[in-house]
C-alpha cells in the first residue's frame, strides 16, 4: 500500500460524498492522530449477503474502504452472515424473505472476491483489509441475553421513529415484523463487538444508516463507565440517485451486478460508457480514484465537445478495469469499438454473443447454407430488418445492408463461408440497427 497522499474527510467532501458525520472536527482529529505503523484508524461498512453477489449500489461502500485505505487506515468489511438471517428493513416497502443457513453461507463465499478486486488484503500492507462475518459473534448470543444486556438500551419510541421503521409502520398493507424491528438492535451490537473485540472506531453507511449508526454509537457509550474515553463515529454519503429520476444501477435488463456470471465485463462497460451527461461527472467522483483535478479536466473536455464523450469513456474504463481487469476491460472496449464501426468479424464468439445480445434474432436451417447457399434478398425478408422481398431489394441497392460488418452486393448470397464461428451471421441495416440470424 503507498504512502497516503489525501485526507480522507477532504476527499469526501471534495467529492460530495460526506453528508452526515457525528462529530467531523473530532473524527478529522482522530484520523489525523493515528498510528501509521499500526494501520492507522479502522473503519468499517456491513454487507448483508442477499444474494450470490453484489449489485452496483453495494458498490459505494466498497469505494468508501478503499478511499480509507489509501488514505493510510485499516478497512474492515463486514460480511453479513448474522444480519442476513433477519434482513435490514430500510428502503424495503415489504418483508424480505428468509433465506436458509446454507444460501446465506453460500453468498457470503460467493461475494468474498468482490472486495478482493478493489481493497489490498496483501499480508505484507500494515493497513491491510480485514474481512469478518458477524455470524461469529452474532450467533453465540442468546436471546436472554441479547433481551437483557442490549435491548435494555433501546426504546421503543426512539426506534419507531427511524425513518426505516416508520415507514413501514404507517404502511398497513405491509407492516413490519418484530423480526426486522429489532435488526438495528443486531446492527448496534456489531458496533459495540468491533470496538471492543477489533478497536474498529468509525462506521460508514449510506444515508439510510444514519440512525442505526448512531444506536451502535449510543450503545458503545452506555456500555462505559462515566468520563471513560469512548471514541467512537459515524459517517455517511449521499444515496446515488440519477438526474432524470431513475433508479441508479437498473436496466432495461434488470440490476446491474459486481459479479461476471451475472453481469458481464462487457454490459458492465456499457453501463458506464451510458451514463447520461448529467450524471456522469458526479459519477466519477463518487467510483473512482481519479483525482478531483482530473475529474475537473474530463469535465471541462466533455463540456468543449460533448459528443466524443470523452467522461463517459474514462469512467467506463476505470471501472471496468477495477472490477474486472485490465484484460476484460480491452476486450469489452474491443467489442464497443466494433460494434460501433461495424467491424465485428475478428471478435471472440463469447465476446459477439454478449455485445449483440439485445439485438434481435431468429433461427435458420444451416442445410440452406450448402452448396452455392441462398440469396441475402430472401434471408432479409425473414429477419427485422426488411418487411418483405421488395423492401430488402430497396435496401440493398442502396448499399444500406452489411454481412458480418462489410457491405453487402445487391445479388449477395450466403454460404457456410459466410458464418462467424461455424454459427451465426450478423446482418445490420445502417449503422445501428442489428439482427442476427443463427444456423443450426
Amino acid at each position: 500500500m503507498p504512502t497516503p497522499t489525501i485526507d480522507f474527510l477532504s476527499d469526501l467532501r471534495r467529492r460530495g460524498l460526506l453528508q452526515q458525520c457525528t462529530d467531523e472536527p473530532a473524527l478529522a482529529e482522530h484520523l489525523r492522530t493515528a498510528d501509521p505503523a499500526r494501520g492507522g484508524r479502522r473503519g468499517y461498512v456491513g454487507f448483508d449477503p442477499t444474494a450470490d453477489s453484489l449489485t452496483i449500489g453495494n458498490l459505494v461502500g466498497i469505494i468508501q474502504l478503499a478511499r480509507l485505505q489509501r488514505a493510510g487506515h485499516t478497512p474492515v468489511v463486514i460480511m453479513g452472515g448474522g444480519t442476513g438471517f433477519i434482513g435490514d428493513p430500510s428502503g424495503k416497502s415489504a418483508e424480505r424473505m428468509l433465506m436458509t443457513p446454507e444460501t446465506i453461507a453460500a453468498n457470503v463465499q460467493s461475494i468474498r472476491g468482490i472486495f478482493e478486486r478493489v481493497i489490498d488484503f496483501s499480508p505484507s500492507a500494515t493497513n491491510r483489509g480485514q474481512m469478518l462475518d458477524n455470524y461469529d459473534w452474532l450467533g453465540r448470543l442468546s436471546y436472554i441475553h441479547v433481551l437483557r444486556d442490549v435491548g435494555k438500551h433501546f426504546s421503543v419510541n426512539m426506534m419507531i421513529q427511524k425513518e426505516s421503521v416508520k415507514e413501514r409502520l404507517h404502511n398497513r398493507d405491509q407492516g413490519i415484523s418484530y423480526t426486522e424491528f429489532s435488526y438495528m438492535i443486531l446492527q448496534a451490537y456489531d458496533y459495540l463487538h468491533l470496538f471492543e473485540k477489533h478497536g474498529v472506531t468509525l462506521q460508514m453507511g449510506g444515508s439510510d444508516q444514519f440512525g442505526n449508526i448512531v444506536c451502535g454509537m449510543d450503545l458503545i457509550r452506555r456500555g462505559r463507565a462515566e468520563g471513560e474515553p469512548h471514541a467512537a463515529f459515524g459517517l455517511t454519503w449521499p444515496l446515488v440517485t440519477k438526474a432524470d429520476g431513475g433508479k441508479f444501477g437498473k436496466t432495461e435488463s434488470g440490476a446491474v451486478w459486481l459479479s461476471a456470471h451475472r453481469t458481464s465485463p462487457y454490459a458492465f462497460y456499457q453501463f458506464w460508457l451510458n451514463a447520461a451527461d448529467a450524471d456522469v461527472v458526479r459519477f466519477l467522483k463518487v467510483f473512482t480514484f481519479l483525482t478531483v483535478e482530473e475529474i475537473d479536466a474530463l469535465e471541462a473536455a466533455h463540456a468543449a465537445d460533448p459528443g466524443k464523450r470523452e467522461a463517459q469513456r474514462a469512467l467506463a474504463r476505470h471501472m471496468t478495469e477495477l472490477l474486472h481487469g485490465p484484460t476484460e476491460r480491452e476486450h469489452a472496449e474491443a467489442a464497443a469499438r466494433a460494434l460501433f464501426t461495424g467491424d465485428i468479424a475478428h471478435l471472440p464468439l463469447a465476446t459477439l454473443e454478449e455485445a449483440l445480445a439485445s439485438a434481435p434474432s431468429s433461427e435458420h436451417p444451416r442445410s440452406q447454407l450448402e452448396g452455392t447457399g441462398v440469396a441475402l434478398i430472401d434471408v432479409l425478408a425473414q429477419t427485422t430488418l426488411a418487411k418483405s422481398r421488395s423492401e430488402a431489394r430497396t435496401l440493398l441497392s442502396q448499399n444500406s445492408i452489411s454481412v458480418n460488418g462489410h457491405k453487402a452486393a445487391a445479388d449477395a448470397r450466403l454460404t457456410t463461408a459466410t458464418l462467424l464461428h461455424g454459427k451465426i451471421i450478423a446482418l445490420r441495416r445502417g449503422n445501428k440497427a442489428w439482427h442476427i440470424t443463427r444456423w443450426g
